[in-house]
């Protein structure tokens, strides 16, 4: 069994997807299939925290301008955090 994905790790990740999209990188639809990998990984290795830390992570991405409101209500959905 793998490691479970770091919060701060999972944080990174979500800020070099975010500096892909706003540098034009990505087509139409590769954001949402780079998130939805993104997501996979997470569901299938698991977050190295607490729920409590996670949330305070996206929280804190979320005033960043790293993810968009929908974006983090997704990702505590499909994470099942919510």
């Amino acid at each position: 069994m793998t490691n479970p994905i770091t919060v701060e790790k999972l944080a990174e990740k979500l800020t070099e997807l975010h500096a892909g999209m706003t540098a034009g990188e990505y087509k139409h639809g590769e954001y949402d299939q780079r998130l939805s990998r993104i997501i996979q990984e997470l569901r299938e290795r698991g977050v190295d925290a607490d729920r409590a830390k996670i949330f305070a992570k996206l929280e804190e991405l979320l005033k960043s301008g790293v993810i968009t409101p929908s974006v983090k209500s997704h990702l505590e959905n499909r994470l099942g955090l919510v």
